[in-house]
């Protein structure tokens, strides 16, 4: 049976989709990479935490996808190449694939493969920690975005289903800059000091530098320019670490598992931004080469 929704991934976010959606009726396919996520969701399906194992369909194997109508990518930034080319062999003519994931430019990259019209963004808050291959921690509720699209509304009857909380809109820079800053400025330092976000309000240090990032980021944007969410950079990313104060970010999740982060997608995209339009960010800049550093060191 042809799945109603492909899902690209088998990291913490896409588990949750997919045993959201799976919960509801939904018919999933998941595309994965990881091994371990292979096996783990072949054998006892996609699982919240506390909750029921929801039977999903589980595949490394793009032929097995042929036709799928709808794509949600949620892979990490690093592996969007890769998930690009297996989409060009399965994705439906008419079909949509819809970016989730962190940081700039995977739309673009989907788009070398796909075509302009056979890509959409979207932007989520939503949060969760993996706690074992195909199992998850939901982290408390979050808002899905997702960019206009001629071919959406197939995509948007299934996330009702699942009760998700999402909007839509025209205008998707201003979401898109106002996720990168949150997490530019929250991400890197818990990676450095392998803290949950709510340390980064009670350690004075690490307030003032997340801070810094913020308005680093923030002058990038403005610069290019983005009008932004929010008035305040500095407000809102406390309001955000406030919400999640015991939350453990996907960048500290990915060092504390050894995994290849998404640095150079986010705080790596302010750089290269910043470089652009002539625009210091000097702090993006320390905070990356120090998360590159702890990667490099825990690998050996």
């Amino acid at each position: 049976m042809k799945p109603d929704l492909l899902i690209v991934g088998s990291g913490a976010l896409a588990t949750l989709f997919a045993a959201r959606l799976s919960a509801a009726g939904v018919n999933i396919m998941m595309l994965v990479s990881w091994q371990a996520g292979l096996s783990a969701l072949r054998k006892a399906g996609a699982r919240l935490e506390g909750g029921d194992n929801q039977i999903v369909q589980a595949t490394d194997n793009p032929a097995d996808c042929l036709g799928a109508k709808y794509a949600l990518v949620l892979v990490k930034s690093w592996q969007t190449d890769h998930s690009a080319s297996q989409l060009a062999k399965c994705l439906a003519e008419d079909g949509l694939a819809v970016t989730l994931q962190n940081g700039l430019g995977n739309d673009t990259f989907l788009a070398k493969s796909l075509g302009l019209q056979r890509v959409s963004r979207g932007v989520t808050t939503l949060g969760a920690t993996l706690l074992a291959p195909g199992l998850v921690r939901p982290a408390g509720d979050g808002e899905i975005t997702l960019e206009a699209h001629s071919r959406l509304s197939g995509l948007v009857e299934i996330l009702r289903l699942a009760r998700f909380d999402f909007r839509i809109t025209e205008n998707m820079e201003p979401v898109v800059w106002g996720k990168l800053i949150i997490n530019a400025a929250i991400n890197p330092i818990t990676a450095v000091l392998r803290v949950k976000n709510g340390e980064l309000l009670t350690n004075p240090a690490a307030h003032t530098l997340m801070n810094e990032l913020a308005i680093e980021t923030a002058q990038v944007a403005k610069a290019i320019p983005v009008k932004l969410p929010f008035l305040d950079p500095v407000r809102a990313v406390e309001v955000v670490v406030q919400r999640t104060a015991e939350n453990i970010s996907s960048m500290l999740q990915d060092v504390l598992r050894g995994a290849t982060t998404e640095v150079d997608a986010i705080n790596g995209a302010v750089i290269r931004m910043g470089e652009q339009k002539g625009v210091d960010a000097s702090v993006n800049r320390a905070l990356c080469s120090l998360v590159k550093a702890i990667s490099f060191h825990d690998k050996l």
